[in-house]
């Protein structure tokens, strides 16, 4: 079959097949699919699919099996999921320190560069040239947004910024 008859043979059998299997399926939406995947898996052996006489059977025999396929997965992860319920609760994350909470929310009103410097240098571990290099900026530039974010941090937590104090390897020169 050539691709000019394949389109063609397409274009009249796919919403035949697409109504036959919304009866089967009983959704419109998954017919569709089904039958689209059938044909896609069809393109594949277009040279000779008229030879075996009955493409449009082989199209709808495809398409239903996919769908049979597809409604025992749903089944199985179904069971599945009703097999095992949700935790009670859901732990939050390990905290390092009590104040984490506070320390996000002085992190969200910091401005964005600021805030990715001090992410980045500080709870990623990343050096200054790393997250210079990460974030496309000069390494100065990432030094100066640690200086200031972690300023703004020390007012905005009330501290004397202990924890993120100073440090030899990006200090602004």
């Amino acid at each position: 079959m050539t691709e000019d008859e394949f389109d063609a043979f397409y274009a009249a059998a796919f919403p035949r097949l697409t109504g036959q299997l919304y009866a089967f399926t009983g959704d419109h939406g998954e017919a569709q699919d089904v039958v689209q995947e059938a044909f896609v898996r069809a393109w594949d052996r277009r040279r000779d699919f008229l030879a075996e006489g009955a493409p449009e059977a082989w199209i709808r025999t495809v398409a239903m099996r996919l769908a049979v396929s597809r409604w025992r997965r749903a089944r199985r992860w179904l069971e599945l999921v009703c097999r095992t319920p949700p935790p009670e609760s859901t732990p939050g994350p390990e905290l390092q320190h009590a104040h984490f909470a506070d320390l996000v929310a002085a992190l969200r009103r910091l401005p964005e560069t600021q805030r990715m410097a001090v992410v980045l240098h500080h709870l990623c571990d990343l050096s200054v040239e790393q997250v210079a290099s990460e974030t496309g900026a000069p390494v100065g530039t990432v030094k100066a947004r640690l200086s200031r974010g972690r300023a703004a941090l020390a007012r905005e937590l009330g501290s004397e910024d202990k924890e993120f104090g100073d440090r030899e390897d990006d200090r602004v020169r």
